[in-house]
């Protein structure tokens, strides 16, 4: 979590129970006028699939039978 969302999260946190329920259907809409389908990803995720992408490419990956499961 960013030091951004935790004090948000914070700032929330003391607003009475009505009041954080008004903001989290706030922020529900936001988020779903911002991405409906939820198909968008953050600067993180991106990231993060980016450097999956590159690992495929570099063939830094083995199947699911080189696993000893037991």
């Amino acid at each position: 979590m960013t030091a951004k969302t935790v004090e948000i999260s914070k700032m929330i946190d003391m607003l009475p129970d009505s009041e954080q329920n008004l903001v989290y259907e706030f922020i529900k809409r936001v988020l779903l006028a911002w991405d409906p389908d939820f198909t968008k990803v953050t600067p993180q995720e991106r990231k993060a699939l980016d450097e999956a992408d590159a690992e495929i490419a570099r063939g830094d990956v083995f199947s699911h039978d080189d696993i000893d499961w037991d």
